[in-house]
């Protein structure tokens, strides 16, 4: 193994362990913890929680700290990695990549407004759920419109990883149908179309994600551009 491959398996390896972290941060986050406190239509019931579970709704803000955190530093190396094949591609994808985490930062400050507004003396109750069902529609739409940058930053990503043939060319391909998948999703989404499959428009990315944590953490790079 060359010293020069050997240092691209290297910074492969420490970009696949912040994409991971990004993904656990991401499933526990947003899929296990985050319906145990906020309610989807029912503010009454989220403000509950908020008090009554507070314990659990600072976990689910720390949780959103560490997708912040993980899918910045997942951007900067996956830079760091590709910056010598395609440094313009690669700005790209790590510019969009921090886009996606100054949106889920987003979502993170109005988890803690409100957390403070629930635990909080003032306002009224009934002003309470009114600010925590706002607060709710910022997370909710954060998440929800940042699809388009979840998005985005796979078309560099796929486009770099059949570019540099170092990795397996239907990794970049199902990459950027995943892409795809998200800026469809999120345009049918917020057109109103009611498409009860829409979900399912982001499975290949789903796929081709594990599938990249996977190749960045067990194989790294190709040595073989062949």
């Amino acid at each position: 193994m060359s010293e020069n491959h050997s240092q691209l398996v290297k910074s492969a390896r420490i970009t696949g362990i912040w994409y991971l972290l990004l993904a656990i941060s991401g499933v526990l986050g947003f899929m296990v913890v985050h319906p145990q406190v906020f309610v989807s239509g029912d503010p009454e019931a989220t403000l509950t929680n908020l008090i009554d579970q507070e314990s659990t709704a600072r976990l689910r803000l720390l949780l959103e700290f560490a997708i912040v955190v993980s899918q910045a530093l997942t951007a900067v190396w996956f830079y760091k990695l590709f910056k010598d094949e395609d440094q313009w591609a690669s700005w790209v994808m790590g510019t969009w990549g921090m886009t996606n985490a100054v949106v889920i930062m987003i979502s993170a400050i109005a988890m803690a407004s409100a957390i403070s507004i629930a635990n909080a003396s003032m306002p009224a109750l009934e002003d309470k759920v009114v600010i925590i069902q706002v607060l709710q529609y910022i997370i909710s739409n954060a998440w929800g419109i940042g699809g388009l940058f979840f998005g985005l930053w796979l078309f560099p990503m796929g486009y770099l990883a059949i570019k540099s043939k170092r990795m397996p060319v239907w990794l970049g391909r199902v990459i950027l149908l995943g892409g795809l998948g998200y800026l469809v999703s999120t345009v049918v989404r917020y057109s109103g179309i009611d498409f009860s499959y829409n979900r399912f428009l982001i499975l290949p990315a789903t796929i081709g994600e594990f599938w990249m944590i996977g190749y960045l953490l067990f194989v790294g790079v190709r040595n073989d551009k062949n």
